[in-house]
């Protein structure tokens, strides 16, 4: 379980966060919501330690992790996998060299990396685009090989950061399915971030709606939607 207690963050002149105070059990697809400037991409940074809270704690499993320093936070973050919206591949590789990347930064011999981007690559279901150049896949495709390279090292959560804004409905489904199946086969925790209310429909099981840094509802998805309690939470949910 991750456990944020009173996260607080603050840039030069704006309060971001406000006594953040939730609870993201093991195995659950968990989604924070809430409009452009709500807090939710620095919320994602505090989780995944990323950055560091002005106040408050983090908690991975009862440990407090936003202390850590050195060897424990980069062997801590090595268990976490990150997608992105904008993909953030790297554009002098192909789809295998891309997947490959954090597994050579783990020392794994040539043999076991490529071991492991095959499977990967069957995971995704685009094994057939192992040699692509990044010029030669669509956006779905550029992010399956941006989700096979955040389970390249086995992480135990994964983060979504607005991962399907910036693809198509049809895509977005289809994205959406592979990380349910992901989540399911894999047993991983998934905490996803987005605007998009049926993102959250779709996948997740509990969410957190933000609202000016500060969380201002939480449940489950069935009953956010059927009973929102808060103006900002029927708002997002009448679209």
């Amino acid at each position: 379980m991750i456990v944020l207690k009173g996260i607080s963050k603050s840039y030069p002149g704006i309060d971001v966060l406000k006594n953040i105070s939730i609870e993201i059990p093991d195995n659950c697809i968990f989604g924070i919501i809430g409009r452009s400037g709500a807090g939710k991409s620095t919320l994602l940074r505090m989780t995944s330690l990323l950055e560091r809270p002005d106040c408050g704690e983090v908690y991975y499993d009862s440990q407090r992790v936003d202390t850590l320093a050195g060897n424990a936070l980069f062997e801590r973050r090595r268990k976490m996998g990150m997608i992105f919206q904008n993909f953030n591949l790297l554009g002098s590789r192909n789809a295998s060299g891309n997947i490959a990347f954090p597994l050579e930064i783990a020392g794994l011999s040539r043999r076991q990396i490529d071991k492991r981007v095959e499977e990967l690559l069957e995971m995704v279901d685009i094994k057939d685009k192992r040699k692509a150049r990044l010029s030669e896949l669509s956006g779905g495709q550029k992010q399956r090989v941006a989700i096979a390279r955040a389970l390249a090292t086995n992480p135990q959560v994964l983060f979504c950061d607005e991962a399907t804004s910036s693809l198509d409905p049809q895509t977005t489904r289809s994205i959406l399915q592979l990380i349910k199946d992901l989540h399911i086969n894999l047993r991983i925790t998934v905490f996803l971030i987005t605007h998009q209310m049926e993102v959250i429909r779709e996948i997740c099981q509990q969410v957190v709606v933000l609202e000016n840094g500060i969380a201002v509802e939480r449940g489950t998805v069935s009953s956010i939607f059927d009973a929102p309690e808060t103006q900002a939470a029927k708002d997002l949910v009448n679209g």
